[in-house]
């Protein structure tokens, strides 16, 4: 993939998710981001980065533990959301708008790195991981969690991608950072240590059609095929496959829903 088409892709990305409001959503994930941040050792003293920090899920459980946080993301408007929620927990914490394939970091600069459901949704895979070492120290540890393609969020993606624009050639699905054999391609330089874990996250909603309304609302990717897939007429027919998703993966019966996403948890030591 050349430069031009991946400055593309980001922008497609920066739109998608300017156009659902994240904050709603982050709260899903919260506990993916505590229990990342707690995998991996974060600890008082530690120099810590967020990358695709979002609305700061990851960041506050981070300086909840005492590091000197800092985190970035693509979007300015959720920069701005983790900064003012750092200061409403009186929390200390540095936010700085960037792109995850082109980190504005010295080299050797982090002891502790994560990326919840961010990384992932850069347009080179490759490159993405390379800056996530690149600003690693030795003795560092990285974590990245993607969504299984076999897991409800990962088929989710696969639904609307099949009815949306055909991206361009070279392009890697984020549900590939789901797929063990294709992180361990990543991060196969020398001095790297990986170690995965499956892990879900669980979601509930008061109602089948409270989940839908929800997500129709407020994430990002939906709400974007939405908008284009409406005034086609060919919004419905996606609408009937999300609701089949989630009927398929709904683990009660009362009428509300639980469902687990599945999700790879990647942890890369970072030896030398």
């Amino acid at each position: 993939m050349d430069s031009e088409t991946a400055e593309q892709l980001t922008a497609r990305q920066r739109a998608v998710w300017t156009a659902g409001d994240w904050p709603k959503i982050a709260p899903l994930i919260q506990q993916v981001a505590d229990e990342t941040v707690e995998a991996i050792g974060v600890g008082a003293g530690d120099d810590y980065l967020d990358v695709a920090t979002g609305s700061g899920n990851a960041a506050e459980a981070a300086a909840r533990r005492g590091a000197r946080v800092t985190g970035l993301d693509l979007i300015p408007e959720l920069v701005d959301v983790a900064r003012a929620r750092f200061d409403g927990a009186d929390l200390e914490g540095s936010f700085v708008v960037g792109d995850a394939e082109e980190l504005p970091f010295e080299a050797d600069s982090f002891d502790r790195i994560t990326s919840i459901f961010g990384a992932i949704f850069a347009p080179r895979h490759q490159v993405a991981a390379d800056e996530l070492v690149r600003v690693a120290r030795p003795g560092a540890m990285i974590a990245v969690t993607g969504w299984t393609p076999e897991g409800i969020n990962g088929q989710l993606i696969k639904i609307l991608a099949e009815r949306m624009p055909p991206p361009p050639d070279g392009f890697e699905p984020p549900a590939l950072w789901g797929v063990e054999d294709h992180v361990s391609e990543l991060f196969a330089g020398p001095g790297l240590e990986l170690r995965f874990e499956k892990r879900m996250a669980t979601m509930e909603f008061e109602s089948a059609d409270r989940w839908m309304e929800y997500t129709e609302e407020n994430l990002g990717p939906v709400v974007m095929a939405k908008a284009l897939l409406e005034p086609q007429g060919q919004w419905d027919a996606v609408r009937a496959d999300l609701a089949a998703l989630q009927e398929r993966s709904n683990e009660v019966d009362d009428g509300s829903v639980r469902a687990r996403a599945e999700y790879l948890l990647t942890m890369v030591s970072v030896q030398t």
